[in-house]
């Protein structure tokens, strides 16, 4: 039996000094955002060969519940109100895929 899912793979590099709060931040919103309904999954990483390249990596019963993800309160204040203005940049990609169970 297979399981359909969306993935989100985001790419943040922080602003110069920022890597350390923006890495406590996420901290706050993944775990947040596991309470979700919708979430299946929410991990982040540092590069190893890049400190200041962080990927996120978060999954989804489906397309509607990542836009359920980013209506929620915590997902405004820490995402977007916290995070998203100490980053230098972003890459956000999106997938739909299915996985055997």
């Amino acid at each position: 039996m297979s399981s359909s899912h969306f993935q989100v793979i985001a790419h943040y590099f922080p602003q110069s000094g920022e890597v350390e709060n923006v890495l406590e931040l996420l901290a706050q919103l993944a775990s947040a955002s596991r309470t979700e309904e919708a979430n299946i999954s929410y991990e982040f990483f540092r590069g190893a060969e890049n400190p200041g390249h962080i990927v996120i990596l978060e999954s989804y019963t489906d397309a509607a519940g990542f836009a359920a993800h980013r209506e929620y309160d915590h997902f405004k204040t820490i995402g977007m109100g916290q995070i998203i203005p100490k980053l230098a940049s972003r890459r956000i990609e999106s997938f739909e895929g299915s996985a055997d169970a």
